[in-house]
């Protein structure tokens, strides 16, 4: 990679990955690309930004020739439970922006990145363990658009030759960038409580283990798996990735050894819980482990420790004592 258009650079995976290449290659060589325009936001203000709605190849086209870049990073995308209120934006958007990026990257011989999901896997799935060529089956539009981009990213690798990579990511977790409407939301938000109010309502069930990265593991594994040597990859695509598996008495507890006041109670969503229920309890990452190397550095203990330093700054609010 030498001259990155991303695509969706203001949402949570955007906002860490565009500052992060920029310090690796270069603030003028990483095109930041987002369907809106925010104020005092350090991505648009550190670097190249242009407005940019993926469902426009003419555009998107126009963009990736105008900064001749060779690499495309396509992060927009409607998250797992805006997309079950929105199906058809979610299609239209998840699939449309897909294809144009594909095509973009066809018609110029780019390098491709897109994320996959957890979510493309389905209630039929083997729930531990899951391994990295399974049945996948899932039951929302999300997990839909998910499944019919990783076929989508292979079709085009072997019809056309585009070097299309990604991963299924799990639930990620930051303290720069909230969620935007994911599942695993809860995951971020219980920091967030937890020392502004030492409490949380969860809207996720107690017992559901879902897997989980913190967010510096994943902007590493995005910069690791496009930086690999293309013969070494034998999945190219949509490649399992986790750090760490655990449900909301397990987060809770880790909270605890920081803030031993901390109180959670449950407040469940059915219509998350059940997307929940329909994902794998864990993930097999020997794939992605044997072919490019990956291996994060948090569990959960550190990113715990980490999250409560960085939000206590960010939020002005006092560092817990057994944090001093």
């Amino acid at each position: 990679m030498k001259k990155i258009l991303i695509t969706g650079c203001l949402g949570q995976i955007g906002s860490e990955l565009t500052m992060r290449l920029r310090e690796i290659y270069g603030t003028n060589n990483v095109i930041a690309t987002d369907i809106r325009r925010v104020e005092d936001n350090e991505v648009i203000e550190s670097g190249p930004f242009e407005l940019l709605d993926v469902t426009d190849h003419k555009a998107m086209l126009e963009l990736a020739k105008k900064y001749e870049v060779d690499t495309l990073i396509h992060l927009a995308a409607l998250l797992s439970a805006v997309a079950e209120q929105k199906p058809k934006l979610a299609w239209d958007l998840n699939m449309g922006g897909l294809v144009n990026a594909l095509e973009v990257a066809r018609e110029l011989n780019l390098k491709f990145f897109t994320p996959s999901s957890i979510g493309s896997f389905g209630p039929g799935t083997p729930a531990k363990n899951t391994p990295q060529d399974t049945l996948q089956r899932p039951t929302t539009m999300y997990g839909v658009t998910k499944v019919a981009g990783e076929l989508l990213c292979d079709y085009y690798f072997e019809k056309f030759g585009v070097d299309a990579r990604g991963v299924r990511f799990p639930g990620l977790i930051s303290y720069k960038t909230l969620p935007g409407g994911g599942t695993t939301d809860y995951a971020v938000e219980i920091y967030y409580e937890a020392l502004k109010n030492k409490k949380y309502s969860s809207f996720i069930d107690k017992g559901t283990h879902m897997d989980m990265m913190y967010m510096p593991d994943a902007i590493e594994a995005i910069i690791k798996l496009m930086e690999a040597d293309l013969p070494k990859l034998k999945h190219h695509n949509a490649f399992n990735i986790t750090a760490m598996s655990f449900d909301p008495e397990e987060i809770a507890d880790s909270i605890k050894k920081y803030i031993p006041e901390f109180k959670m109670d449950y407040n469940v969503d059915p219509a998350r819980q059940k997307i929940a229920d329909s994902w794998p309890d864990s993930l097999d990452c020997s794939a992605a482990e044997e072919e490019w190397d990956f291996s994060p550095k948090y569990n959960l203990d550190r990113m715990t420790k980490d999250m409560l330093i960085n939000l206590s700054e960010k939020l002005e609010l006092p560092l817990p004592n057994t944090l001093k």
